[in-house]
């Protein structure tokens, strides 16, 4: 039985890339939004909580506020974290 061994170039397997899932989570985020405004305006004619058209447009628009903040926590912890990195 053999083994392979890969040889990665220095500084390559510490290193985080987040701005592409942050830039995702982003657009996620306002396109979730947008499509809870539409779901909402569009059925508050009958405003209760029987109005299951309704309801999902809010937990829409609420769901698209929890992953902009879980973004926005990705994006601080890693800028504190490429800070530290830099100051040493």
């Amino acid at each position: 039985m053999t083994t392979k061994t890969a040889v990665l170039a220095e500084g390559t397997g510490n290193e985080r890339n987040v701005g592409r899932l942050v830039a995702l989570m982003t657009a996620t985020a306002w396109v979730l939004l947008g499509i809870g405004l539409l779901f909402s305006l569009f059925n508050l004619h009958d405003f209760s909580d029987r109005n299951t058209s309704l309801m999902v447009g809010v937990g829409f628009m609420v769901g698209s506020v929890h992953i902009y903040v879980i973004r926005t926590a990705i994006h601080l912890v890693d800028s504190r974290a490429k800070a530290e990195d830099d100051s040493k």
